[in-house]
């Protein structure tokens, strides 16, 4: 009989955000595929739990899954975690998931603190619909592309960014979102720096430009105000009637596609 996979959430600074769930299951499980072994055992050693752990990052190969796979099919259970964070969400894990699902291995989830999340609930900024764009690429045309996808978003937009390429991504917003879209920048979080500057792109630009940026950063960008819709009169509406019918389109069909257009009910067109 097959083990099963944990997909274990763990604190993204302060190491009192765990739950007593995620210390009983790391403290059960065979083994523990960890991105950074190191970093993993820092948390392990905290709490005084002993399970041996395994490297599994985002540059490791198909074998390593493979070699994990094995394990937890020969009856081993295992527990994934990152560095910090939720597993699979702009950090490893991913691959090893649909692995498991492939080969009828029961997965489940150990929930823990999510910088998303809590950097949007910090932010001050619109929670109710939001987007999550993650790390922009650092090759050009990739960036671009996905900047220009964006530039309409109307929800509120998060980004990861680390502190060395934060200023060429501000300057990119600032070309894309306009200098004057309000964005909240979060560092930190959970740890003794931790800090919000709420501010527009513009301002942000000419801070860190005095201000050498620190630490890892999620940023969360107010989303572009909808764009109204056109407000027809009715002789607006009765004209653009008129030249679907010279351009041999049936009056009725004509009315009811203006109607979707302008708002007009089609038998008030129809009428007039």
């Amino acid at each position: 009989m097959s083990g099963t996979l944990y997909i274990v959430g763990t604190p993204i600074g302060n190491l009192e955000d765990i739950t007593l769930r995620q210390l009983r299951i790391l403290g059960e499980v065979d083994f523990i595929a960890a991105e950074d072994t190191r970093v993993t055992r820092k948390l392990l050693n905290h709490y005084e739990i002993n399970t041996p752990t395994t490297s599994y990052h985002e540059h490791s190969e198909r074998i390593v899954a493979n070699k994990i796979l094995e394990r937890i099919q020969s009856g081993e259970s295992c527990a994934i975690v990152t560095d910090a964070g939720m597993p699979c969400i702009s950090d490893p894990g991913e691959p090893l998931i649909k692995l498991c699902y492939e080969n009828n291995i029961p997965v489940t989830v150990v929930p823990g603190p999510s910088a998303i999340i809590s950097a949007l609930a910090l932010s001050g900024q619109h929670t109710a619909r939001f987007t999550f764009e993650g790390f922009l690429s650092v090759t050009k045309k990739q960036r671009i592309s996905h900047l220009e996808q964006l530039k309409d978003e109307t929800r509120t937009m998060i980004f990861y960014e680390a502190p060395h390429k934060l200023l060429k991504t501000l300057e990119d917003f600032a070309v894309y979102f306009e200098a004057d879209r309000k964005l909240s920048l979060c560092r930190e979080i959970t740890k003794i720096h931790e800090q919000v500057l709420r501010m527009n792109v513009g301002e942000a630009i000419e801070y860190y430009k005095m201000t050498p940026p620190k630490g890892e950063f999620v940023l969360i960008v107010e989303g572009a105000e909808k764009k109204k819709e056109k407000e027809y009169t009715i002789e607006e509406a009765v004209a653009m009637v008129e030249e679907r019918v010279k351009n041999g389109e049936k009056r009725v069909e004509a009315c009811k596609a203006v109607a979707a257009e302008t708002g007009f009910r089609k038998q008030q067109l129809y009428t007039r």
